[in-house]
């Protein structure tokens, strides 16, 4: 759950040029879907909502840590049903990490994708990640007070921003962005409040006419975050600039260009990726300054009116997600995050409704 950006999005002109990269092979090693083997059928569990969630009730993860079989499958179920819960975890942030590093490996990420170092939200905030007082650049500290202190208009109780704002997949102002996340809540609110929604990125995709998903198709988005420079300015904070998980993921300028429409490697089912908070201070390429934003403005509206395609997760303490990054209060978390492939789209993929046949 990145921060949102906090100024006005930048107008679009041809004068916007995503920053150069450096060339390594970053695409996923897979040759094609992955398909579940059935290993995690022993396991009490169900689908939260018919599109997207599902609910481990009693399976604790430090116990299938060592069983790669296992993993690989909860990988391809988290991808296929989006987000995945876990109730009263007992799993350290040592063994979080190692998790979130074998998902994405067990799934073909490409060798130099690791665990992501954010920018922002890191070790130089002091923030320690267990009882130890440990701090650990590879683990994102999702912390309340911190966000109140560096972007206090949009999480105050008496913010007047629209709620929906806050929808964004993670770290896809990264040319490497996330794979997998994992985010293990340590302190609950102590009043009610604090839940965390997901949408389904597939289902977002297959609502569009099919005029409108050929359009997406064509056009990539320049994801923009320009919120850590403005935290940089304001409050003198250091940012990592340098290496955050991938060789690719270097600079400040929090600037890259991906597919509207992505195909995940593991499902190879399409999604709507450029859309929601992520592109909010961005653009899309290949269209008009208006027509960027009238494309913006529906895309949104596809994931922020359309409930029956969202889930919602209401936190106990210990309780833990991991995510696909299709999408996604006094609280805190730890998260980690693993780097995937460069964000590709395939045409010869398919959509979530038609690998499952409820085309009609």
């Amino acid at each position: 759950m990145a921060p949102p950006s906090a100024i006005d999005p930048a107008p679009v002109s041809d004068s916007h040029v995503a920053p150069a990269v450096k060339s390594v092979n970053s695409k996923s090693r897979l040759d094609g879907p992955l398909k579940y083997s059935g290993s995690l059928d022993e396991y009490k569990q169900f689908d939260v909502t018919s599109v997207i969630g599902r609910e481990f009730a009693d399976l604790q993860l430090s116990q299938i840590l060592n069983d790669d079989t296992k993993l690989r499958d909860l990988a391809v179920l988290v991808s296929q049903r989006g987000v995945v819960f876990f109730r009263n975890q007992d799993i350290n942030i040592d063994d979080q990490k190692i998790l979130g590093q074998k998902l994405g490996e067990l799934t073909g990420k490409p060798e130099t994708s690791k665990l992501h170092r954010h920018a922002l939200s890191n070790s130089k905030r002091g923030i320690a990640v267990d009882e130890n007082g440990k701090l650990d650049d590879e683990v994102s500290v999702i912390s309340s007070e911190q966000n109140r202190k560096f972007y206090k208009d949009r999480f105050s109780a008496n913010s007047k921003k629209l709620a929906s704002l806050g929808w964004h997949a993670d770290i896809t102002f990264e040319h490497i962005p996330s794979d997998y996340a994992i985010l293990k809540i340590i302190k609950t609110p102590e009043d009610a409040g604090g839940d965390t929604l997901w949408a389904s990125g597939y289902e977002a995709y297959d609502r569009l006419s099919p005029v409108l998903q050929e359009l997406a198709e064509k056009i990539t988005a320049v994801h923009y975050q320009p919120a850590f420079n403005e935290v940089k300015k304001k409050f003198g904070e250091d940012l990592i600039d340098e290496y955050r998980g991938a060789p690719e993921n270097t600079g400040l300028d929090f600037q890259a260009e991906h597919p509207v429409v992505r195909t995940n490697p593991v499902t190879g089912w399409k999604s709507l990726f450029g859309t929601g908070h992520q592109v909010h201070a961005g653009w899309y390429n290949g269209v008009t300054e208006r027509e960027s934003e009238i494309l913006k403005d529906y895309f949104n509206q596809i994931i922020f009116e359309n409930h029956d395609l969202q889930v919602r997760f209401r936190w106990n303490q210990n309780d833990l997600a991991i995510w696909d990054n299709d999408y996604e209060g006094k609280r805190q978390g730890n998260r980690v995050v693993s780097l995937g492939e460069k964000p590709y789209f395939d045409p010869n993929s398919v959509s979530r409704r038609q690998a499952l046949g409820h085309v009609e």
